[in-house]
């Protein structure tokens, strides 16, 4: 099962998968810094096990002890005002079994009161919600409302469909509650009529903590940018502008660790217990920069420990060496937000690497509106390896699409001239500020209708431990998240499932915790958006597939109904249509609100219209009208192979049908390094751009990042690295050196997730489990490969099949290209691994490729009948037309049986 990464612990999650949203902060101003409490000083704090037996502890994953809840209870006279009750199932990707494994559950409003051992100061409060089966209750009739200290925090809240839409198996929410004038805090959970059987409806609660933080808010906050107040009266004016939010509280929205890895709440600093993930899945376009890591001694100087961990400032994300291409992109981070609320952004930086003023000097911008005109870190602090912060608020008003997102811009400024045209980055945190009517509830995600029905249609468990998924049957070229990721994390990981869960830009106000845009689907290089895209695209290009008309396209999506929605990309939204009556399509449709994008536009039209072959997604055509930009591909009725190794969907495929859908994408790779008239790097391999159509047969997708090399004499390509994290081929990222090979690293990743049936980056997990092939090849080499293997193929894979399998994997992610093999020769031993799992005892282990190319020979009959039949399957298919320029088609894959040059 793909692990679900909590709203906010995360993932991730996503997903986090992992694929998923991200969280925290800390710390006072560089000038206005507050005291640092006595070292290794724990705050005051609660952690409470709801559902627990009353005077019982527990301990978590972690080694943080979690006590019962039932004595901080007020049952208003109502002793039957909440149950105990314990989780029918658990879901794989809960922490620990604490605190999620039991739950209190209220049928009436019921408070709960904590003592307040400081009126002055704010509180910290964590809710975390397993949105599971239990005993004699329907979690899909719960919706319910939280109130603390005057604030409405959560309000006809459903912790299910929460979870579902956004595919987390648990939640977590995060509150800075104002200072209370009160010896104690009262937390009350009422059941909301809004159920759909009302008088079902209930609220429930897994685990609690209440703890007395130092004071990281400062008073007052600079207001960045322009933006109106709900009645549309009030701008914010510019930074010098001031705003007080002593009187607020505050949501914690995303934490991320910029450039770095997860760090767990258990390495928090001051034992605030804060999640700090990867900034992978937020980076918008593909200029995501590069990572940076401080062998320097960092100082905390001026600055609150608690401000954030020293691992925050030991990592960084800049724009890279190269002053030409930084000068034409900025270092840039999107967050889907909800409208009409305040919010605050905190930035993180540590400069070890400059000591002198004018070094490195960009500008800050949130949401296109100038937060900081001249950011010089070590202007600020006059000492180089020196942690600081800045706060600054933006209001996000209602409106047009893209204002239901916050973008984070670092410009390098030229004007000033500064010694480096470069930006810089460690940490970033959001926090939403409660409006004024002292509310911080948002709405529930809304799940587009074809999602719902794909959801209803299968077998609703007894216990919500499946992810669900989008029908992404027509997902093509990228348009699906990974995360993971994001994401991590990544991450990573992590990622992007939000990208299938809610349409970027839909029309309700509504939110996704995870990253809209990835870094893999738009382009660095920037540039307006205007109607003659389409100019710089070849005459043969326009001619070899078919130009529709913006009215045709809107037929076909009837006018771009969200319910047709089946995924989102970088590029923009991917819809389910029909065209010429019957014949369904997939569109994807640019953002219209988006500078970038152009670049992939052209290169997918030249690409594909000039390639014709089986396994390459077919496109059939495009528009470019108005503001505009379409593209029109073959549906793809199964979907991506994501979808179909993570669990979340009904099918299980069989260890020979992953093999066959490995041996599909990997000719259509091979095709493109081997079979066009030039070499093709596709440059983002990975399991959602695989796809799969009703008969089962694997196509690669998405070559907006594509490269060619006319004659490769170098052996390379230098071009700024793009790509998605986990997949990313790390000589290509240290060298910014583009080859084939490149292909064959992400290619390894995608071998290892198909057998291992995980994202390729997971930061939910423990830090060496984090990266799939990182861990993986750690497996590989110690010979315990096969306790990772998808528990669903234990003991269904033949030995010398999976000894093939793996090693070719291996082999795949070798650290330096030179030494993978090519895609021949991968696709080579899967079709030799599939022979051993269909007719093991009869095949010998010489007839694998153990040597170069140029030694292969057929060891025997055996030997024989593979080469004849790995010939016919590099064959032209009858519908295909992989005819070379030269009208040559029998040498086109003739490289594996017949090695020869280019």
């Amino acid at each position: 099962m793909q692990t679900k990464i909590p709203c906010f612990d995360r993932h991730h999650h996503i997903l986090a998968l992992l694929f998923a949203g991200f969280y925290l902060l800390l710390g006072s101003s560089l000038n206005n810094a507050a005291p640092l409490p006595p070292k290794n000083a724990a705050p005051s704090s609660l952690v409470l096990s709801c559902g627990s037996p009353d005077g019982a502890s527990a301990t978590d994953s972690d080694g943080r002890k979690w006590d019962s809840d039932s004595k901080f209870l007020q049952d208003n006279g109502n002793k039957n005002s909440s149950v105990v009750a314990k989780a029918e199932t658990q879901d794989p990707s809960l922490p620990s079994d604490v605190p999620y494994m039991t739950a209190r559950i209220f049928t009436t409003e019921t408070t709960y009161q904590f003592p307040n051992p400081n009126s002055t100061a704010r509180l910290l409060l964590r809710l975390h919600f397993y949105p599971s089966s239990y005993p004699g209750f329907n979690i899909s009739n719960s919706y319910f409302s939280v109130h603390a200290g005057g604030f409405t925090l959560l309000s006809n809240f459903s912790a299910f469909i929460t979870a579902e839409a956004l595919s987390q198996g648990y939640i977590i929410r995060e509150y800075f509650l104002a200072p209370i004038d009160s010896p104690t805090l009262n937390l009350t959970f009422r059941p909301d009529g809004n159920s759909p059987a009302q008088n079902q409806s209930f609220a429930f609660v897994n685990g609690i903590e209440v703890i007395s933080p130092p004071e990281i808010f400062d008073q007052e906050v600079a207001l960045s940018g322009v933006g109106s107040q709900n009645d549309g009266s009030t701008n914010f004016g510019d930074t010098e502008s001031m705003m007080s939010i002593g009187a607020s509280s505050l949501q914690t929205m995303f934490r991320i660790n910029v450039g770095g890895q997860y760090i767990s709440a258990k390495n928090d600093s001051a034992g605030l217990m804060r999640s700090w993930y990867d900034d992978t899945p937020y980076i918008y376009g593909a200029g995501v920069g590069v990572s940076l890591e401080s062998n320097d001694t960092i100082s905390y100087k001026k600055l609150p420990e608690y401000t954030a961990p020293l691992d925050v400032y030991r990592t960084a994300r800049s724009m890279g060496p190269d002053p030409k291409v930084n000068k034409n992109f900025n270092l840039t981070w999107v967050f889907q937000v909800e409208s009409n609320f305040t919010y605050l952004v905190r930035f993180h930086w540590c400069d070890w690497e400059f000591d002198k003023l004018n070094q490195r000097v960009f500008s800050v911008l949130l949401n296109n509106k100038t937060a900081e005109s001249v950011a010089d870190i070590y202007g600020w602090t006059s000492e180089k390896a020196t942690p600081m912060r800045k706060d600054y608020v933006t209001y996000v008003a209602d409106g047009k699409d893209d204002q239901h997102l916050l973008r984070v811009d670092l410009h390098p400024l030229t004007s000033t001239k500064s010694q480096y045209i470069d930006a810089l980055l460690n940490g970033l945190e959001v926090f939403k500020l409660s409006d004024a009517k002292s509310n911080l509830a948002g709405p529930n995600p809304i799940i587009s209708d074809l999602m719902r029905k794909h959801l209803e249609s299968e077998e609703k468990p007894k216990a919500f431990a499946e992810q669900k998924k989008t029908d992404t049957g027509a997902l093509i070229g990228g348009a699906a998240g990974g995360a993971a990721a994001f994401g991590v994390a990544a991450v990573i990981v992590f990622i992007a499932q939000s990208r299938k869960k809610r349409a970027l830009g839909s029309d309700v106000g509504v939110t996704s915790w995870l990253p809209i845009y990835g870094n893999s689907h738009t382009s660095s290089s920037g540039g307006s958006k205007s109607n003659g895209s389409t100019a710089n695209i070849s005459s043969d290009a326009a001619c070899n597939c078919r130009y529709f008309s913006l009215a045709e396209i809107k037929q076909a999506t009837k006018n771009f109904d969200e319910s047709n929605v089946i995924g989102v990309g970088g590029f923009g939204k991917v819809y389910k249509g029909v065209i010429d009556g019957d014949t369904k399509v997939a569109i994807k449709r640019s953002n219209p609100s988006s500078e970038q994008g152009v670049n992939e536009f052209q290169t997918e039209i030249e690409m594909l219209s000039k390639l014709r072959h089986r396994h390459l997604v077919s496109l059939i055509g495009f528009c470019e009208e108005g503001n505009e930009m379409v593209l029109v591909y073959d549906y793809m009725g199964k979907g991506t192979l994501r979808e179909h190794l993570y669990k979340g969907n009904k099918i299980v495929l069989s260890w020979k049908q992953r093999l066959e859908i490995c041996i599909g994408a990997a000719r259509g790779l091979h095709y493109l390094h081997t079979g066009a008239k030039y070499t093709i790097i596709h440059r983002d391999v990975k399991t959602t751009n695989i796809l799969v159509d009703d008969k089962w047969v694997a196509k690669v997708s998405d070559f907006g990042l594509s490269k060619t090399g006319p004659n490769m004499n170098q052996g390379h390509v230098s071009t700024v690295v793009k790509g998605s994290f986990g997949y990313l081929d790390p000589e290509y990222f240290r060298r910014q050196q583009l080859t084939e090979k490149s292909d064959v690293y992400s290619f390894g990743v995608v071998l290892f997730e198909v057998l291992c049936a995980r994202p390729a980056l997971n930061p939910s997990l423990p830090k060496e489990q984090v990266s799939l092939a990182d861990y993986a090849m750690h497996c590989q080499r110690k010979g315990t490969l096969e306790d990772i293997v998808d528990p669903q193929l234990k003991g269904k894979i033949h030995p010398e099949c999976l000894k093939k399998f793996a090693e070719t994997a291996e082999k795949c992610l070798s650290d330096h290209g030179i030494d993978r093999p090519s895609m021949g020769d991968v696709l080579w031993n899967l079709e030799y691994a599939l022979q051993l799992h269909e007719n093991p005892d009869g095949l010998t282990k010489s007839a694998s490729l153990a040597g170069s190319e140029s030694k292969r020979e057929p060891q025997d009959s055996s030997s024989i009948d593979l080469l004849a039949m790995h010939r016919s399957t590099l064959s032209l298919e009858s519908e295909t037309d992989m005819t070379g320029d030269d009208g040559n088609t029998d040498d086109i894959f003739s490289q594996i049986v017949n090695p020869q040059g280019r």
